[in-house]
C-alpha cells in the first residue's frame, strides 16, 4: 500500500495520518541499531521508535499506563516475590517453580479440579510420551510435526504429546459406548510440550512445557447447545472470580471447512443461542472458525485493560471421523436411522451406531500464562486464597518467640501458608518487610497476645491495624476466605426430595 504525506510517498502497511499537523505530542520511545537490508555486510542504521498523539493529555496517561505495565510485568513480579524463574541453558522455555511459585500453581489447579466434580467431569491421565501412529491418525503429524519433540527408540519413532485430545480419542474408544453415557467430560492436567520457536519464548506467556485445564466432552449433536451454555457458565463463573472483564466471539465456518455446510449450519445456531441466552454482548467472526469446528473465543481483560486470550470452546468434527469414534444410538431400526443421527452423516457406521462430537473447553488456557496474566492482573497483590504468603507472625521480643511459633504451628497445620520472623531487627522493620513481601496479614504478638490466645492483626493496603483477635476466631475468619464458592464443602444434609 501507498500513502502520500506531502512530498513522502512511503510503501507501507499503514495507516498514516493524513496530516503531521494531528501530531500534537510525541516521544521517542527507544532506539536499536539494524543492518541496510538486513544484511550484515551493509551499513549499520539506527531504527528509532515512537508514540505520537493529539494531545499531551493523552501521551501522559500512555505513558503511566506503560510504566504501571512495567511495574506489574509477571516476571518482575516472579523474581521480586521468588516464585518462579528460567534458565537459558538448562531448559529454554520450561518454568523452574519455587516452592511459593508451586502454591500459586497447584491453588488454580485445585480451584478447577473442584469446579470439575461440582460440574460433573472426570479427571483422566494420559501417557507423556506416544508413538507417532497416534499422530498420524489424529492429523498432528501431518499439520503439526515441526512443532512437535520426535526421537527414535528401537527405530519407532515417538514424539511428547503437545496436545491431550489424541489421548482422551483413545480412552473413549477403549470400550462400546452407548448414547445413554453421552456427554462424557474428560479432563486432564497432562504435561504437554510444544517446540516453540526460540525467538517466541515470553516468560509465562509462551513456554515449551506447559500443563493446561484442559476438557473434552464427548456429546451427542442434539446436546451441543446445553454442553456449550454449561461450558459457558463455567467460564463466567471462573473469570468473575479473578475480577476479569471478558467478551465473547462467535467464529463461523471458513472457506476450507470440514463437514456439510448444514451440519455448520445447525451447530452455529446452538452455538449462537447459546450466547443469546448468557444476556451479555457477543460478537460475530464470519470464516474464523477452525477447519474442524465452529468456536466461541473468550478474551478476557486484565486491570490495565490489555486483552489475553485464555480460554475457547470449540466443536470438533474431525477427530470422531479420524478415530472412527462410534456410540450405540437410540434408534435402532437400520442404517438409516444410524445415518440420520449421525453428525457427519457419513455412510461407514453400521446400523444402530452414531458418530459424537467433541467440544474442547479450556478456560484458564496454560496454568503457565494464566499465573503470568494474573501476576500482573493483581500486580502482585494476590487474593488470600491463591496467595503464597498469607501470613507473618511478627513477635515484639524475643520473650514472645515460643508463642509466635505455636501461632505459626497453629495456622500451618491449618493448611494456611505462615511464616514467623524470629530473627534480628527491630518490630518496625519487620513489618515492613512482611509489608513488602506482600504477606495479605501480619501478626503481631506479644506477652498480651499470648495471655489472651489472640494475635494483633494488620491487613495489607491498610494505614492501621485492625486490632486484637482471639486465635480461633481469626482461624474461622481465615477459612472462610480462603475457601471460594467451589471449594466449600456443602455443609449438613440435604432433604431428599422426589422430583
Amino acid at each position: 500500500t501507498a500513502y502520500r504525506c506531502g512530498d513522502l510517498v512511503d510503501l507501507c502497511r499503514g495507516p498514516h495520518l493524513p496530516s503531521t499537523a494531528r501530531v500534537k505530542a510525541f516521544k521517542v520511545t527507544k532506539n536499536s541499531s539494524a543492518y541496510w537490508l538486513a544484511s550484515a555486510d551493509n551499513d549499520s542504521l539506527q531504527r528509532i521508535y515512537g508514540v505520537s498523539f493529539p494531545s499531551e493529555k493523552l501521551l501522559k496517561a500512555h505513558l503511566r499506563r506503560l510504566e504501571e505495565a512495567k511495574e506489574r510485568d509477571h516476571r518482575r513480579v516472579g523474581k521480586q516475590q521468588g516464585l518462579f524463574f528460567f534458565d537459558a541453558v538448562v531448559s529454554p522455555g520450561s518454568c523452574f517453580w519455587t516452592s511459593y511459585g508451586a502454591r500459586i500453581y497447584n491453588r488454580l489447579q485445585e480451584l478447577m479440579r473442584a469446579e470439575y466434580r461440582a460440574r460433573g467431569f472426570d479427571e483422566v491421565i494420559t501417557p507423556n510420551i506416544c508413538s507417532a501412529e497416534l499422530f498420524k491418525r489424529s492429523g498432528h503429524y501431518q499439520n503439526y510435526r515441526e512443532d512437535m519433540y520426535g526421537f527414535e527408540v528401537e527405530g519407532q519413532e515417538w514424539y511428547l504429546k503437545p496436545m491431550n485430545c489424541p489421548g482422551h480419542c483413545i480412552i473413549f474408544d477403549s470400550r462400546p459406548r452407548s448414547y445413554r453415557e453421552l456427554p462424557i467430560r474428560m479432563a486432564d492436567f497432562g504435561v504437554l510440550h510444544r517446540n516453540e520457536l526460540s525467538g517466541t519464548l515470553s516468560g509465562l506467556t509462551r513456554v515449551r512445557r506447559f500443563q493446561q485445564d484442559d476438557a473434552h466432552i464427548f456429546c451427542r449433536e442434539d446436546q451441543i447447545k446445553s454442553e456449550v451454555t454449561a461450558a459457558l457458565s463455567f467460564v463466567f463463573n471462573i473469570y468473575e472470580l479473578f475480577g476479569f472483564e471478558f467478551s465473547l466471539a462467535l467464529s463461523t465456518r471458513p472457506k476450507k471447512a470440514m463437514g456439510s455446510v448444514e451440519l455448520w449450519q445447525r451447530a452455529e445456531e446452538q452455538l449462537q443461542q447459546a450466547l443469546e441466552e448468557t444476556g451479555k454482548p457477543w460478537s460475530l467472526k464470519k470464516g474464523d472458525g477452525a477447519f474442524y469446528g465452529p468456536k466461541i473465543d473468550i478474551q478476557l481483560q486484565d486491570a490495565l485493560g490489555r486483552g489475553h486470550q485464555c480460554g475457547t470452546i470449540q466443536l470438533d468434527f474431525q477427530l470422531p471421523l479420524r478415530f472412527n469414534l462410534r456410540y450405540q444410538s437410540e434408534q435402532k431400526a437400520g442404517a438409516e436411522d444410524a445415518k440420520a443421527e449421525s453428525p457427519a452423516g457419513e455412510e461407514g457406521l453400521p446400523p444402530g451406531y452414531a458418530r459424537p462430537v467433541i467440544l474442547h473447553r479450556a478456560i484458564l488456557g496454560s496454568v503457565e500464562r494464566m499465573t503470568g496474566v494474573l501476576c500482573e492482573h493483581f500486580g502482585g497483590k494476590w487474593p488470600f486464597w491463591l496467595s503464597p504468603r498469607q501470613c507473618m507472625v511478627v513477635p515484639v521480643s524475643e520473650d514472645a518467640f515460643e508463642y509466635a511459633k505455636y501461632v505459626k504451628e497453629t495456622l500451618h497445620a491449618r493448611g494456611f501458608h505462615v511464616e514467623a520472623n524470629l530473627g534480628d531487627g527491630t518490630l518496625n522493620k519487620k513489618v515492613r518487610e512482611a509489608q513488602v513481601a506482600q504477606f495479605n496479614y501480619i501478626l503481631v504478638v506479644g506477652k498480651d497476645e499470648e495471655d489472651q490466645m489472640a494475635v494483633n492483626v494488620r491487613a495489607r493496603g491498610e494505614k492501621r491495624p485492625i486490632g486484637t483477635k482471639g486465635l480461633k476466631e481469626f482461624m474461622e475468619e481465615l477459612q472462610e476466605e480462603n475457601t471460594p464458592r467451589a471449594l466449600k464443602q456443602p455443609k449438613g444434609l440435604e432433604p431428599f426430595r422426589r422430583s
